[in-house]
Formats: structure tokens, sequence, C-alpha cells
């Protein structure tokens, strides 16, 4: 890529290179690369926010994953917005993007068929257990050959901590996000650590309440119904057969819902994102009887897709995380994280906020893996589903009957 962006300082890319291909290895003071954002709601500072919910163990209800944690040495109490899973799979979408508009490619497994006539998809950078998945255990290739016996997913289960080289070939964002194998029995099964990891938090979270229910235009009583796989009849007489399947108009979505109190998010003092880079777990990263040249470039490509995931997913001025929050970008640092002096870690700005800046350094950590000698195909693994799996789904597109109403 000629003409690379000249960045602040009169660094070029090339030079930031140069110095995350020390970093990688830990052959520089560098230990990490930290990114601190600071949001707020769209609608101003303390507007409610909609964290995800979950199941709470001591009411067995649902709401929302408060912790206490020390923010600038202060104790204080925050709530997830969001975790380093969703934030690790807002980057593999945002990188799948890239890939499908042609403005980077990365080497991956593409599962594709249809069902019911509507096309499906799905990638590594977009499966649970991203190359690891049960989609590509359960998945063949044109031939029928079974995913885990082509020559591809062999070189993967074959895989030790001793050589990753057909992940950093097939599969390179699995480095840097982290996979393990556990849907096939073995004895010993891959772990890769992530290098990459983001979280979102809400500091100081006040809890929120809110009404929920339902206002029926034509106000239909809310009887009870008969439910059959070609929908629902009203009940006859005073009681259904017995044996049939029954439910409530409401159930169905008739009927009017007395308004009850329910979650009603938070508000909160701010809303912080913290990111990482690990050059520890960068370095541990070994491909087998490759040279020193070879190890170091590789090292550098995977933290050079870590960052651009990160700048990808997140370096928009506008942010959203679910329903109900939607974020704006208020402040943001990227730095180096060098080892301490004075009892405390050196930070040092590092040049790499736009995504321009990402895909050229993503560009020159490929061109010197290349060098290297590393080889990508410029096609993914292409593989279809097993019967058995094209069966189950197949099932998930059947319309089955009538399903029961579920609040917003």
């Amino acid at each position: 890529m000629p003409g690379y962006w000249v960045t602040t300082k009169g660094l070029e890319v090339r030079d930031i290179y140069e110095r995350l291909l020390a970093a990688a290895s830990l052959r520089s003071t560098d230990g990490a690369i930290r990114v601190s954002a600071e949001y707020e709601p769209i609608g101003g500072a303390g507007d409610t926010l909609f964290p995800p919910t979950v199941k709470i163990k001591e009411t067995d209800g649902a709401g929302y994953l408060v912790e206490p944690r020390y923010v600038n040495g202060e104790k204080v109490e925050v709530v997830w917005l969001d975790q380093p899973q969703s934030q690790a799979n807002r980057c593999e979408q945002a990188l799948m993007d890239a890939i499908r508009e042609g403005s980077a490619y990365l080497p991956h497994l593409l599962l594709v068929t249809q069902s019911a006539g509507v096309p499906v998809r799905t990638t590594n950078l977009q499966a649970p257990h991203r190359s690891r998945d049960a989609y590509f255990r359960d998945a063949e290739d044109a031939t029928g050959a079974a995913f885990d016996k082509t020559e591809a997913g062999r070189a993967l289960r074959q895989a030790s901590s001793e050589d990753w080289s057909a992940y950093l070939r097939l599969v390179p964002s699995d480095l840097a996000y982290g996979v393990w194998d556990s849907h096939r029995k073995r004895r010993i099964q891959v772990k890769i650590p992530r290098a990459y990891k983001s979280a979102m938090i809400g500091i100081a979270p006040l809890i929120g309440v809110r009404g929920a229910g339902r206002v029926d235009p034509l106000n239909l009583a809310g009887d009870t119904v008969q439910v059959s796989e070609s929908g629902w009849t009203p009940v006859e007489g005073t009681k259904a057969p017995k044996g049939a399947k029954t439910a409530r108009m409401s159930e169905l979505g008739h009927g009017m819902i007395p308004p009850s109190e329910g979650l009603g998010g938070v508000s909160v003092r701010s809303v912080q994102r913290e990111a990482s880079l690990a050059m520890a777990q960068l370095a541990s990263l070994r491909f087998g009887d490759a040279g020193e040249e070879f190890t170091a470039a590789a090292r550098a490509l995977v933290a050079a897709i870590a960052l651009l995931g990160d700048r990808l997913a997140f370096a928009s001025p506008a942010l959203r995380l679910r329903s109900g929050c939607d974020l704006v970008l208020v402040s943001e640092r990227v730095q180096w994280v060098q080892r301490g002096r004075d009892g405390r870690p050196q930070e040092e700005p590092l040049a790499v906020n736009t995504v321009h800046e990402a895909l050229a350094l993503f560009e020159i950590a490929s061109e010197r893996a290349r060098a290297a000698g590393l080889e990508w195909s410029a096609e993914p693994v292409a593989l279809k589903p097993n019967a058995s799996l094209q069966q189950a789904i197949d099932k998930s597109f059947l319309s089955d009957g009538v399903g029961e109403a579920e609040g917003e």
C-alpha cells in the first residue's frame, strides 16, 4: 500500500510496525497496548441505559450484573454493559464486514447452505466457539468428507501450543481472540488464551424501574383458548378437551395486560471502555520449526489483526450495544504501556487511532509475514452442513403453530 499515512510526531506507520514487531516478541520495554475510552448516552449524561439482563442466583429472576471495583483508586459499584466475549464478537463481526466489503482480507472458515429458500452463512469470525465450533465439527467439504478429516480440519485438530502454524494460515483471528476446542473429545484439548480483551462498564449505577404492559385496541377478552399446530380456537363450553394444549389470549399476543413493574435500565456516572493487547501472550505463540524472522512477523501480524478489529468496531463516533444502549464517544486514548518507572507503568500515545491507520498497519504486517514465508489462500475454506446439521437448520426455519408473546 503506497503512501502510508504520516502520524503524530512525524512517525510513519512503518515505524509503528517496527516497534510492534519488537514488542510482540518482548524484545523492548513495551508490555501492552491499551485503549481507554469514555462514552455517554446519546440522550445526555445520566440518561437511562439498558445493560444485558441475566438470571440472578439470589432471586432466580432477571437482573443486571453489578459488582464492586476500584476506579481511579475509589471503590465503586459498576454495572457490566458489555463483557469481553461480546466485545470480541463485535470486533470479529467488524472484521467480517471488512472482508465482505473488500477493504481487508483474512483467511477463514465459511459454512454455506440454505433453508426454506433463505441463504444461511456462518464463519469462524461469527460462530460462538470460532473455528472449533460444533457447526464446523458437523460440516463437510464438497466431496462429503467430514471437515475434521480434510487437510484443513486435520491441521487445526493436530495443532498444539508448540505449533500454531495451522491457525495462522487458516484462521488467524482465532489467535487474537482465543479459542477452546471443547466440542471434541480429547484428553488434551486445544486452548489458546485471548491476546485481546475489551469490556465496557457503567460507573455507580442507579437501577431504574419501568411499567410494562399491553394495550389492546379492540380490548379482546383474555379468555383461555385451545392451541394446536394450525393455530388457536376458542374453547367450546367451560373446559377444553382433556389433554388439549391451552393458553391465555394474552400469552398469544392478544388482549390487555395490566402494567407491572419491570427492569428499567440504569443511570450511571460515566461509561468506560478498557481494552488491552497483551504482548506476553503474543510472545508465547510458537510456530513449530519456523525461524525467528517468521515467528516475530507472525506475532506482529496477530497484533495488527487485533488492533484492526478494535478500530473497525470502536473508532466510530457512536456505538450501539443493544436497543436502549446507544452511546456517543466522548474521549479516547490509544497507548503503549511500558515497563514501570518510579512505581508506575509508563504510557506513550500510539498513533493508530483511525481505521485507515489500522488498515495501513495490517497491510504492512501482512506484507512482512508473507515475505517471511507465510502463505494465505485467497479463498476461505468452504464447507456445508452434514445431513444431521442440515436437518436441524431446516427445523429452525419451520413455522410450527402459534408462539407465545414476549416483552420487548
